[in-house]
């Protein structure tokens, strides 16, 4: 689940060094949302997107509007 289906992001090992230098394991894990993307070739495909390929825009968030602005138009 966290693995970023456009960069390939995923979780990585490491350690927690305290302040008495002591160090235990610990992941560090992308932060990954499941969104509706917008594809190439119009479809729109759920996918678990990182927030750095968001905000790079290397996929179009697919927004849907409102259909009262829909039966307005």
């Amino acid at each position: 689940m966290a693995k970023c289906q456009v960069c390939g992001k995923r979780p990585v090992a490491g350690k927690n060094v305290s302040h008495s230098n002591r160090k235990t394991n610990r992941w560090f894990k992308p932060n990954v949302q499941k969104v509706r993307v917008l594809l190439e070739d119009g479809t729109i495909k759920r996918m678990w997107v990182c927030t750095d390929c968001l905000s790079s825009g290397k996929v179009k968030r697919y927004v849907s509007t409102p259909k009262s602005e829909v039966m307005e138009a």
